[in-house]
């Protein structure tokens, strides 16, 4: 999707391209939160005024939501999970090394931007944040259920809590060694609640 989108402001229309707008304003969401970007920030960062920000987006609410979604689409952490023939624990495993890596790869927006959106203050970003993080927790369990139906749901609970620790401890300045190091613990548990 490449839609040109018409900003009317003052003097001749200008157009803009609507997935850089959208990867400009992820940046700041990342960065800064739902509660830290405000309309004017994200209008100038993405080269429109607040008016045409609203013609094309709805609200402040739906652009963060298909900022979220677009993100959670292009994540690679579900990567690990698509691998043909991979061993769920090698998997599971590979996940957590990834984001442990990708949660600390960017200083200026560490952690990930769902599972951080979930903390925040307004109700409604923190319930589209959690709607994406429920949704890649059913995506989990589901990969999970086919080698271990009776483990899926806890399985998947604990390595959704381990994500959410890593992203809130690289948000927190954590070094990348740091984050692999709790993955590696984080597996031995993984292995042992699917081997038992």
């Amino acid at each position: 999707m490449n839609d040109k989108i018409i900003s009317r402001g003052r003097g001749r229309p200008r157009a803009f391209d609507r997935d850089v707008a959208l990867d400009r304003a992820q940046a700041l969401f990342h960065a800064h939160g739902y509660e830290g970007v405000g309309v004017a920030a994200l209008a100038d960062a993405m080269g429109v005024n607040p008016p045409s920000l609203y013609a094309a987006f709805g609200s402040k609410i739906d652009l963060y939501g298909e900022v979220l979604d677009r993100y959670s689409a292009a994540s690679p952490l579900s990567g690990p999970l698509q691998m043909p023939g991979i061993e769920t624990a090698r998997a599971l495993c590979d996940l957590l090394h990834m984001a442990a890596t990708v949660y600390s790869n960017d200083a200026d927006a560490p952690g990930c931007m769902v599972l951080e959106g979930e903390r925040s203050t307004d109700g409604e970003a923190a319930c589209r944040a959690r709607g994406c993080r429920d949704a890649s927790v059913r995506t989990l369990r589901d990969f999970i259920a086919r080698t271990h139906a009776d483990r899926a749901d806890v399985v998947a609970d604990y390595v959704a809590t381990v994500m959410s620790g890593l992203s809130a401890d690289a948000r927190g300045g954590h070094t990348p060694e740091r984050l692999i190091a709790v993955a590696d613990m984080a597996s031995l548990a993984i292995g042992a609640m699917l081997n038992r």
